[in-house]
């Protein structure tokens, strides 16, 4: 064997071994920190979907059968997104939304849009409860979707890590 050969090999426990062992274990604590923070967001979102969904509840029971049946609705709404251009689906990768309806189920599943709309009928002059049962189950909806690892898709149509 030649010199430069033997040049590259260590011997074990050597500071080539220790750099790889310090890179296992920060990569380790890495994704056992992402883990942790996965399991603390969903829970964050699962407790959110509880409360809407407590919300609407609440608001069909004080205020009718109109409220309920808009909270429903509007908690089954978002996931008609899925409809656009469902002709087009065949051949499509298991779990990848068509991607002309990619714009239509990402507005649908962000929760700023009920949330501003909610902020507005605080402020506004609509007063009709209904309207405000059906934003809690929109709400509900989204944290639902959240809290079980499905989040919002690429333009693709694949959901986003």
């Amino acid at each position: 064997m030649s010199t430069a050969a033997m040049s590259t090999i260590t011997e074990p426990g050597t500071a080539d071994d220790d750099d790889a062992a310090a890179d296992a274990e920060g990569t380790g604590a890495a994704l056992r920190g992402r883990r942790v923070l996965s399991i603390a967001r969903r829970t964050a979102w699962l407790l959110n979907a509880l409360f809407w969904s407590a919300f609407a509840a609440l608001e069909a029971v004080n205020h009718g059968w109109p409220a309920g049946l808009l909270a429903v609705a509007f908690f089954i709404a978002p996931d008609l997104t899925f409809l656009v251009g469902i002709g087009e689906a065949r051949g499509m990768a298991k779990g990848r939304l068509q991607p002309r309806a990619v714009p239509y189920y990402n507005t649908a599943h962000r929760a700023l849009v009920p949330l501003a709309l909610m902020t507005l009928y605080t402020f506004g002059p609509v007063t009709w409860p209904p309207a405000f049962a059906a934003l809690c189950g929109w709400l509900a909806h989204i944290s639902y979707d959240r809290a079980f690892g499905y989040g919002l898709r690429t333009k693709e149509g694949f959901q986003r890590d």
